[in-house]
């Protein structure tokens, strides 16, 4: 789940999504496969990250294991920029279980119900697969469902999914819990720097107008898996980029110091990205 305020892109659609690649039998299109430098396959042998583990409850609590908390939380986003969050009241790991199975659902429908709800030309908004924006653009091996959850007035609900019947009712619950941490993290990391409680939710406006978008990525078996990424290396331009990780299969990876890493699967956690917005912010004076 991200937060992120950019601009309507112009985008051209892919053809086919990925899952429709597969279930074509051709074989796998020159414009996935990863060449050169820009070729990195998933390396089972990169380090695993040590990856920093937040308690929401005891950052959240009035005793002074909080002051503990909060100085974890000043070392993982200046080590790592991310961490892991547990024990937040409002998005137990049994909530994180539903909202994941809901969007694995989603993929699971024929072509033709997902379809219902296809991008639009000019639009990043919708299903569909990787966004085209130039020419000799490798493609990501994924398929998408992207929709804006916040501010409510802005949620175009004919690209949300009423299939499964529990869709929308479960991202709605899952975007108001998130919209409560996003909160707690603001002011919880202006208290860490020691800076006015509300500085960075004032920089950052009020919860109601701020846009937060919902991304549900679905990665089809590729033949070979060898010459193709997932999702590209990018950077987040929100303030906090919230990732449910699949509680099976490993894949998310971090790039510090020129190094990868792999993120470790907690079934228990959010992993919790500090965006550009938020490293931006971070470094101004209230």
């Amino acid at each position: 789940m991200a937060e992120t305020s950019s601009s309507p892109a112009q985008v051209e659609l892919a053809s086919k999504t990925v899952q429709e690649l597969i279930t074509s039998g051709k074989e796998l299109p020159e414009s996935y496969i990863y060449k050169g430098s820009d070729a990195r396959s998933l390396d089972a042998s990169l380090p695993l990250m040590d990856i920093p583990i937040i308690d929401i409850g005891l950052l959240t609590s009035p005793s002074s294991s909080s002051t503990q908390e909060l100085e974890k939380l000043r070392s993982a986003l200046s080590f790592w920029g991310c961490f892991q969050a547990i024990n937040y009241h409002g998005i137990e790991p049994e909530f994180l279980d539903k909202m994941s199975e809901v969007g694995k659902q989603f993929f699971d429908f024929p072509p033709e119900t997902k379809q219902k709800y296809s991008r639009e030309d000019g639009s990043t908004e919708g299903y569909g697969s990787d966004i085209i924006i130039a020419e000799e653009q490798t493609l990501d091996w994924t398929d998408r469902l992207l929709l804006t959850t916040s501010p409510k007035d802005q949620r175009q609900l004919k690209f949300w999914p009423e299939i499964p019947e529990s869709f929308r009712e479960t991202l709605h619950e899952y975007t108001t819990e998130l919209e409560k941490l996003n909160e707690i993290l603001l002011k919880a990391m202006a208290t860490c720097l020691n800076l006015e409680e509300n500085c960075f939710l004032d920089m950052y406006g009020e919860k109601e107008n701020a846009t937060m978008i919902a991304r549900f990525n679905f990665y089809p078996p590729c033949p070979r898996p060898d010459l193709v990424i997932g999702v590209k290396p990018h950077a987040d331009a929100s303030a906090f980029t919230y990732l449910l990780q699949d509680k099976q299969v490993e894949g998310l990876q971090f790039l510090k110091d020129n190094q990868w890493y792999r993120v470790p699967l907690n079934p228990e956690a959010l992993v919790i990205n500090a965006g550009d917005y938020a490293e931006v912010i971070a470094n101004i004076s209230c």
